[in-house]
């Protein structure tokens, strides 16, 4: 080996070591922590947000509702649905955080939208010990909920939807409003494509079926991909399922006596395509009396999914801000929010003025629609003219 050979390979293997050297000084500076429990962190029990304030606030229903969005017994049922899987085990360097904090910090997050680190001051917690709070309880909350306030429709449940949507907004052989906004998130890191963009932020998409009392029968989420796609929903679980008959939807039925057998259908806007058993309204420009009626009727009952987006943006206020979170984690965070809407919604009902919301409508460009969808359309659009089926105000309405 000549000179400039060993001098080329010392340098090499001096290179190397300077490289693992500086690695190791790097790890060790991360390892090395100044506290074991920060001195804030460590008065949790005695000044956290959840020693200090939840008995109190059990004191006074009505605060305590608006803490927590619900009422101290809602809270109490939901605590024992889901307490099996938030318990913890002590240990001898520390005791486990409980239920009922774990419960109330997730709670507190889904009403406010506020940041892990917001809720880090308060509740005197790490902000990764909240994090991991959160997610657990969401997957708790869908996991042990979702067949209780969301069970996959029946046919029985189907017909029983429909007969709410005909006594509530006289629409008959509807079986639910359907709909779509999108969630607002935090684009995700190494995220290089631009069309997942909407308005400079990127979203995810919520699709959702409402029966006629405001309950979400099914919801659907997912990442959105390309702006303008009008492909999300026929390529969703739920819009597979729809279109191609297998949600249980029961077979088509008269809706007057003696008058042709009509399909079961969703109500929804122009956004989605006409379908056999999805009705949207008549296109605005050149209408007659025939297609007012029949887009004054089928917003009355499309009313409904309006109405449910507004129950859950405005309870649940983490809906009306950018969401700082990776998208596989919101889609959890949205579906534990919807079963906790419909769980909610049940026990204790809602306000006229948590109706109005902000949510980001879904807008794509209107597709080809097959004639015999449009021939169903003209069915209900004449029947809602008969006198059969015409309301004595509806003319006073377009």
């Amino acid at each position: 080996m000549d000179f400039y050979t060993w001098m080329s390979l010392m340098i090499n293997l001096l290179t190397v070591k300077i490289l693992i050297d500086k690695r190791r000084r790097l790890r060790e500076k991360k390892r090395r922590r100044l506290y074991w429990v920060h001195p804030l962190i460590s008065q949790r029990l005695s000044k956290g947000h959840f020693h200090t304030v939840y008995l109190e606030l059990r004191k006074y229903p009505e605060k305590f509702h608006e803490y927590a969005r619900m009422s101290v017994t809602t809270f109490d049922e939901l605590l024992e649905v889901v307490r099996p899987q938030l318990t913890r085990a002590s240990t001898n360097m520390r005791a486990s955080i409980s239920p009922e904090e774990r419960l109330l910090v997730t709670l507190r997050y889904l009403a406010t939208g506020d940041t892990f680190a917001s809720l880090h001051f308060h509740f005197l917690l790490g902000k990764m010990t909240i994090c991991k709070i959160v997610h657990e309880t969401c997957a708790a909350i869908w996991s042990l909920l979702r067949n209780q306030v969301t069970p996959e429709p029946t046919e029985e449940k189907w017909r029983a939807i429909s007969e709410g949507f005909k006594s509530t907004c006289h629409f008959p052989n509807c079986v639910g409003a359907l709909d779509g906004k999108r969630i607002r998130i935090k684009m995700p890191p190494k995220n290089g494509s631009e069309s997942s963009r909407y308005k400079n932020d990127f979203s995810i998409v919520l699709m959702a079926i409402v029966d006629s009392a405001h309950n979400f029968v099914a919801v659907d989420v997912g990442a959105y991909r390309t702006v303008g796609d009008s492909k999300i929903f026929r390529t969703s679980p739920m819009g597979r399922k729809i279109l191609e008959g297998k949600f249980n939807i029961p077979s088509p039925r008269p809706i007057e006596e003696g008058g042709d057998p009509l399909p079961f259908v969703f109500v929804a806007d122009e956004a989605f395509s006409l379908s056999n058993n999805i009705m949207k309204p008549y296109p605005k420009r050149g209408l007659d009396l025939n297609g007012k009626i029949f887009n004054y009727r089928l917003s009355r009952a499309r009313r409904q999914v309006e109405c449910a987006f507004g129950i859950l943006a405005n309870k649940w206020r983490i809906f009306q801000s950018t969401i700082q979170l990776k998208p596989s984690h919101v889609d959890m965070i949205v579906k534990s929010a919807c079963s906790l809407h419909n769980f909610v919604l049940q026990r204790e009902g809602y306000s006229d003025d948590l109706l109005d919301h902000n949510m980001e409508d879904l807008e794509w460009p209107a597709v080809r629609y097959p004639d015999h969808a449009a021939n169903i359309r003209e069915k209900f659009a004449k029947y809602f003219m008969s006198p059969a089926g015409e309301l004595p105000w509806q003319y006073s309405k377009v």
